[in-house]
């Protein structure tokens, strides 16, 4: 990725930014697109003079401004045609019907330029891979070949203009290391001054396509993070029941034994205590647990009440939350007498 020349964005000179970027090096200047620029004007001017030197028109035309550029820095698409011309480049609007008689896949080309508002960027290919170079962005943004067709989709949507290169590209260190390696992109780059505007709680005055699904594919993640806590949570409170319940059901089964005279009480494996008369021994978790015949009475009878009171309430999930803490809360009290 270091190979591949990315030109970052100073004032409004994206269309300098732009031209660099595709021809992968310092080829064009303010001053030189500025030229082009004024020889287009002189070009027009001429044109309109044709019609008479005293007409209506020729005055209007000389207190209109440039169309070509203006002191921002912007240069328009005649500009950056005539400058690409130099290097015997071509440009064809992606959506016309001359090239979408073609029917051509957007793999298959070169490079594009997009422009939206009068932001320009170019999208190329260096080797075999595809990447945007947004002048924008704080370093190339590495593009799938399937994910292509559906990024200048998504530009055609917001309102961009693409136009497709044709024509041989200059040769270039990045174009030619890439056509015996491929590079992956571990994080995708970020708008330049995009951490310093989320700092100040102001968002980037400038969006791409990338962007905007990058952020909501963020808000989706926060959502399940969120989602996944609360299950968590949930499920750790199952648990504490589902434990209480089984340490009930237990205590039932015992006292039922108690009272059908067994004369074989149960003695856990991980203990040979002696059992005090009148009472029996259960295990949760590996532990024993000295159970009187009142304890096993109040268990059993706090069990079969609970079951009566699910059963009530199943039609109203919230009372029965409810319920479920008050009664886990009372048996709590209960072990600790």
């Amino acid at each position: 990725m270091e190979s591949i020349f990315h030109e970052k964005q100073e004032g409004s000179l994206c269309a300098q930014h732009c031209l660099n970027n595709l021809l992968q090096g310092e080829y064009f200047t303010p001053v030189d697109l500025s030229s082009i620029a004024h020889q287009l004007d002189e070009e027009e001017r001429m044109r309109m003079a044709e019609g008479g030197l005293l007409s209506e028109e020729y005055r209007i035309f000389l207190q209109q401004p440039s169309g070509n550029m203006d002191d921002s820095g912007f240069f328009s698409i005649q500009v950056i045609s005539n400058a690409l011309s130099v290097w015997g480049l071509e440009l064809i609007l992606f959506n016309s019907r001359e090239y979408q008689r073609l029917t051509m896949d957007p793999v298959n080309e070169k490079a594009f330029i997009c422009n939206y508002k009068e932001h320009w960027f170019t999208v190329r290919k260096l080797g075999h891979q595809w990447f945007n170079l947004n002048s924008l962005l704080t370093g190339p943004e590495l593009i799938s070949d399937t994910y292509l067709a559906l990024f200048l989709a998504q530009l055609q949507q917001e309102g961009y203009s693409i136009f497709v290169i044709r024509g041989n590209l200059p040769e270039c260190e990045a174009d030619q290391l890439l056509q015996i390696m491929r590079v992956e992109q571990q994080h995708r780059p970020k708008l330049i001054g995009e951490d310093e505007a989320q700092t100040s709680g102001q968002g980037p005055t400038v969006q791409h396509g990338v962007e905007t699904q990058h952020d909501m594919e963020q808000g989706v993640v926060d959502e399940d993070d969120e989602e996944l806590r609360k299950a968590l949570a949930l499920s750790r409170q199952d648990i504490e029941v589902e434990d209480e319940e089984a340490d009930l059901r237990r205590a039932i089964q015992l006292s039922m034994q108690g009272a059908s005279g067994s004369s074989n009480p149960i003695v856990p494996k991980e203990s040979s205590a002696a059992v005090a008369p009148g009472s029996t021994e259960s295990t949760t978790g590996g532990q024993t647990e000295s159970l009187t015949a009142e304890e096993l009475r109040r268990r059993r009878q706090a069990y079969f009440d609970r079951q009566s009171q699910q059963q009530a309430q199943a039609t109203s999930p919230h009372q029965q939350d409810t319920q479920i803490s008050g009664e886990e809360q009372d048996t709590g009290s209960k072990r600790s007498q």
